[in-house]
């Protein structure tokens, strides 16, 4: 079976952003950490992939059920039941609790549907990407389509992009930001 261009172009790209990342995280001194839901551990994957990552690299949480967000990540009982799992808060909460159990700088969560059927009244395709960072904290949502293996390496590839857009930038409330995207800062945080 002939390889897929599509895929193997997505790879080659994910694999130089997690080097960007790994790069840039290596020349400010900051530290990594992953909470993944719907990628399973794909994020921590690609970027423990890169020589040097294990000098910024802390660890990846794979908390693919609920009571595992809950106990582990520190995600409200309440915010899971009234939201479900596939929520924007509920990925910020879940990247807020890496940082907090990793001990690290930055961390960046993901949480969605990749089907094939729809979960907890979520769309196939539904997924939320969240980094929590010294700059702030950035939510993404996004409205993937394809395979369940397309819209898996799709969010990884989102997930390095708004993490290495975090390490480069320093948001603020009021700054710009993307389409699906807001800016979350809480009195914790500063």
């Amino acid at each position: 079976m002939a390889a897929d261009p599509r895929a193997e172009e997505r790879e080659a790209g994910v694999a130089e952003a997690a080097a960007r990342v790994i790069g840039r995280a290596r020349h400010t001194g900051c530290t990594l950490g992953t909470a993944e839901s719907l990628t399973g551990g794909g994020v921590a994957h690609v970027l423990t992939s890169v020589p040097g990552a294990s000098a910024v690299v802390r660890g990846g949480i794979v908390s693919y059920a609920s009571a595992v967000k809950a106990a582990v990540l520190g995600v409200p009982e309440a915010l899971l039941a009234e939201r479900g799992a596939v929520d924007g808060e509920v990925a910020l909460a879940m990247a807020r609790g890496a940082r907090r159990v990793l001990s690290c700088d930055a961390a960046v969560a993901t949480t969605g549907v990749a089907g094939p059927a729809p979960s907890d009244g979520k769309p196939v395709g539904m997924v939320f990407v969240a980094v929590s960072a010294p700059s702030g904290d950035i939510v993404r949502e996004l409205a993937l389509s394809g395979s369940r293996a397309d819209i898996r390496s799709d969010t990884v590839a989102e997930a390095l992009r708004l993490l290495e857009r975090s390490l480069d930038a320093e948001p603020t409330l009021g700054s710009v930001v993307g389409p699906g995207e807001y800016l979350s800062h809480t009195d914790e945080q500063r």
